[in-house]
């Protein structure tokens, strides 16, 4: 998967900052395992609450942010962001600003609003807490921002064993606008309502937010781009999308505790199985239907609508 090289790269998309020492504390448990359940736990994880328990979000009021207006100067052209992973998180989110701004209000009827985006390095001042970047990739509802720090998806790569190709990069950003796409849609606090279990609100938050990243990618190579007469992808492959699923695959609950030597306890899950994060995630792709991701009214969880 790549960008067509001549799209263009919105200079005032994202903004930047963050450095070391910036963030708050984390209460992290001893050994390696302890840091993956963690950080497993957070990813693609939302805090509603803003009291930074076992979220690596201290507590604190907001003030402000530490970013910087200004996407990386670096970043201009469509080949850019096939190149460097801070200009594709930008772009990428340019390309779902796009689908969405579309299909939000055909949808639903309701008006889509850009979430806001900061790469940051280290540690980053939020809305919802200082956080480090041991939380991971993570939206922020009380700001409706998406914040980034990109040496993660080596991390991705290396230690949840997910693919390094683009699509699982920018399956990551879809899944984090996903959640603003709940936020706005008034969804996103049924996550705290009912916060850990196979059948939780937090499993069917994330499930919903992986088919949003899969309608995304149903629409991304062949939507055009504002003001240009291609999209912003190329046409998707067979094997773009077993790189979004590698990603999704990772990153499964399941995975997690068998990777971390403990057994498999569906009812501690926040996030759902490899396989239905996975069938999830196909279910948007392939149907492009914000209906078919309603996670909350399934009834199986392994058996999305999306996919009969």
């Amino acid at each position: 998967m790549t960008f067509n090289e001549g799209m263009q790269i919105d200079p005032g998309r994202a903004s930047s900052g963050g450095g070391p020492g910036m963030g708050g504390k984390l209460a992290v448990g001893g050994g390696a395992g302890g840091l993956i359940l963690l950080v497993v736990g957070l990813l693609f994880g939302v805090d509603l609450t803003g009291s930074g328990t076992g979220t690596g979000l201290s507590d604190g009021q907001y003030q402000g942010g530490d970013a910087t207006a200004g996407t990386p100067e670096h970043c201009k052209t469509g080949a850019d962001a096939n190149k460097y992973v801070d200009c594709r998180v930008v772009l990428t989110a340019q390309s779902l600003d796009a689908v969405w701004g579309a299909e939000l209000p055909k949808q639903t009827g309701q008006r889509y609003v850009r979430p806001e985006l900061v790469l940051f390095t280290g540690a980053v001042n939020t809305g919802c807490g200082n956080a480090t970047s041991d939380v991971g990739p993570f939206y922020c509802p009380a700001d409706r921002t998406a914040y980034f720090d990109t040496s993660f998806f080596q991390e991705l790569v290396d230690r949840f064993g997910a693919s390094a190709g683009p699509l699982a990069q920018e399956y990551v950003v879809a899944h984090e606008v996903g959640h603003h796409i709940q936020n706005q849609l008034g969804d996103i606090g049924r996550a705290q309502q009912d916060p850990r279990g196979p059948e939780s609100g937090a499993v069917r938050t994330e499930l919903q937010a992986d088919c949003y990243a899969g309608l995304w990618a149903h629409y991304a190579d062949k939507q055009n781009a504002p003001g240009s007469n291609q999209p912003f992808l190329k046409p998707l492959s067979d094997n773009d999308i077993r790189d979004a699923l590698s990603a999704a695959n990772a990153v499964g609950d399941d995975r997690i505790q068998r990777a971390a030597g403990r057994g498999v306890n569906p009812e501690s899950w926040t996030h759902g199985s490899s396989d239905q994060r996975q069938k999830w995630f196909l279910a948007g792709y392939r149907s492009g239907s914000v209906q078919s991701c309603d996670t909350y009214s399934a009834t199986d969880l392994n058996n999305p609508p999306g996919l009969r």
